[in-house]
């Protein structure tokens, strides 16, 4: 069905503005030089998946003609539809004019090389423990495969399920506050044929997980702090604001998951959890301490690996916090 999205003259304008034609471009490459151009004009925003107006131009476009993701050139001769270029024109208005990331406006998003449904009932899928996730947690984990992991505020159920489909032998539990977010990681669940080995729970940090323990758990909670929440591009203002900020340095929900995590962790576990540029602030918090912070080799920071038997200095040290 075509999207009604070149009449009116605020489109006229809009289509004027960005170099756009209203009538369909006669091949994907021509297209793709009109999408491309479009988003190099545009004050915009590439952090939710690609980093340059030229990556996101050839996903947009990929997309919408329904073509595989790592499609080469042999597809830039090929025609556009109609429906199709009606379909880029609405994407493109979504991302330049109301500043939405586009996972939102095509409803998927990949993590650990995999696709996930996407909008805006959770964040858009993006985070360094993929990394962990593709090398099985290693060289941290030694011996025997782990059996149970922990996806704590877990949005849409990326990181879990991404964890369950890499290793075909892990229970895995997702774990949310927000219905929302959870009613999206359902969908993902159902959408990747793992409910056998992942059940999503609502719980606020580890409220409805009494008696429970696991070899792993990652979290990547709500890091950012007021400076830096203050600062984001509008693109951000998207997503919910519950999965972004927590408090004045970022760490009030990391502070409260330090303090009881013990109780969640087998004797051999390992917790992973993600502060992004709150990393510093809680490397201060806990200076004197033996922390290992996570070099990445495919991009990203701030995650702080602690071993299960770690972590009761780490509790003895915020106690003592005034």
């Amino acid at each position: 069905m075509m999207v009604a999205t070149s009449s009116g003259s605020g489109n006229a304008v809009f289509l004027k503005d960005y170099g756009l034609d209203r009538a369909t471009p006669g091949t994907v490459g021509e297209a793709l030089e009109q999408t491309h151009g479009a988003l190099k004009r545009a004050d915009v925003f590439f952090g939710h998946g690609s980093d340059s107006a030229w990556d996101e131009a050839v996903f947009m476009l990929l997309s919408a003609l329904g073509l595989p993701l790592d499609s080469g050139d042999e597809v830039l001769a090929g025609a556009v539809g109609d429906d199709e270029w009606a379909t880029i024109l609405h994407w493109l208005q979504g991302r330049i004019i109301d500043r939405k990331p586009l996972p939102y406006l095509t409803g998927r998003a990949w993590f650990a090389g995999l696709e996930f449904k996407c909008d805006e009932r959770a964040l858009v899928p993006r985070s360094p423990l993929a990394e962990l996730i593709r090398n099985e947690y290693a060289p941290w984990w030694a011996g025997k495969a782990p059996g149970s992991l922990l996806d704590l505020c877990c949005g849409g159920g990326c990181i879990g399920i991404a964890a369950a489909v890499h290793q075909q032998n892990l229970d895995v539990v997702i774990a949310d506050i927000d219905d929302a977010a959870l009613s999206l990681a359902r969908e993902n669940i159902a959408f990747h044929s793992v409910a056998d080995r992942v059940a999503a729970v609502k719980s606020d940090l580890f409220g409805g997980l009494s008696g429970r323990r696991f070899d792993i758990i990652l979290c990547n909670p709500p890091y950012v702090d007021a400076s830096d929440l203050a600062a984001m591009p509008a693109e951000f203002l998207a997503e919910p604001p519950l999965g972004l900020g927590s408090g004045e340095d970022g760490l009030d929900m990391s502070r409260r998951l330090l303090k009881s995590v013990a109780d969640y962790l087998t004797p051999q576990g390992l917790l992973f959890l993600e502060v992004g540029n709150s990393w510093e602030a809680l490397d201060s918090e806990l200076a004197g301490l033996p922390l290992t912070w996570i070099e990445f080799s495919e991009g990203g920071h701030g995650v702080l690996l602690l071993r299960a038997e770690e972590l009761p200095q780490v509790t003895e040290h915020l106690a003592a916090d005034p």
